[in-house]
């Protein structure tokens, strides 16, 4: 039985073959994009991220440097925050924005979730119509509709001052919630649901315990998308509770809190980081399950 040999290998300690003229062009090409990529991507997160270091660097700094061309403070004076946070009505509108955004979210949510599962998985007459009048609903600017919203929960309802006129709608579903939701749940493969129906389960138990846990990329994005709406609304408080200074936002609060501290710019760049702040951490903490929702949103249409 004949034995395969290795073949010939190069001794250790011999001199290497000088490379070819075209291996040495394609490895300083290579050099040079990983050089360009590399230095396009600092440049985008120096783009990105040094505005908010100069917000965060001149929160920091005392009345007098705050007016100057100073960058770097000379004193830390964290005590900043602390004056923005005892402001008369400051908490008050921090309040305001957790319910609004809270509340309004899970709401969303809960209502947009059967709503797209109806119309990624069963079949019926007028399915299509359905989904054009979604996304329809998604291409009426808000600007068309004010007028007449306000006329009703104003004047019919006697809501004006709240925000319940801009929480209360959203417990009948959001078209670019149905939409996105609906793109993921198309994804999910129709024998799972199949089998869970062989299984002896009817469709709102199917929806419960095999659609919602597998949907859980997809939901996470649409509750990120609903919460930063939310959190950063400065339209809707101002139709709807600027006669009201109980009822208003930070996002609306902080326009009047600058105009109350116009030549303090350490005390509302302050303020303007306690607003970022919470948006930030979410969505740092929640990124893996935000982009892996909106991403899978595509792959089947």
């Amino acid at each position: 039985m004949t034995r395969l040999l290795d073949p010939p290998t190069r001794r250790s300690g011999a001199p290497a073959s000088p490379a070819s003229p075209a291996e040495r062009t394609a490895r300083r090409r290579a050099l040079l994009e990983w050089i360009a990529v590399h230095a396009l991507g600092i440049a985008a997160a120096l783009f990105f991220t040094l505005p908010f270091v100069f917000v965060l660097l001149t929160s920091l700094m005392d009345d007098a440097q705050a007016l100057s061309r100073d960058l770097v403070p000379h004193t830390w004076e964290w005590s900043n925050y602390r004056r923005v946070m005892d402001t008369p009505g400051f908490l008050t509108w921090w309040r305001n924005t957790l319910v609004y955004a809270g509340l309004g979210t899970i709401l969303t949510v809960v209502s947009s979730i059967p709503v797209a599962y109806a119309l990624a998985k069963f079949r019926f007459r007028g399915r299509n119509l359905s989904l054009m009048l979604v996304i329809s609903m998604m291409m009426l600017p808000p600007q068309v509709v004010v007028i007449p919203m306000y006329l009703f929960w104003a004047k019919q309802l006697d809501l004006s001052g709240t925000l319940w006129p801009l929480i209360i709608p959203m417990a009948f579903g959001d078209a670019f919630s149905i939409f996105l939701l609906r793109q993921f749940l198309m994804t999910i493969p129709d024998e799972y649901l199949d089998a869970a129906r062989v299984d002896g389960c009817g469709d709102l138990r199917t929806l419960l315990r095999v659609v919602l846990p597998m949907a859980r990329p997809g939901i996470a994005a649409v509750a990120l998308f609903q919460f930063f709406y939310a959190w950063n609304d400065y339209f809707g408080p101002q139709i709807y509770a600027s006669e009201n200074p109980g009822a208003w936002t930070l996002s609306y609060g902080l326009e009047s809190f600058k105009g109350a501290h116009h030549t303090d710019w350490n005390l509302t760049m302050a303020a303007t980081v306690l607003v970022m702040a919470p948006v930030i951490l979410v969505f740092f903490f929640a990124q893996k399950a935000f982009v892996e929702g909106v991403t899978l949103t595509g792959v089947k249409g």
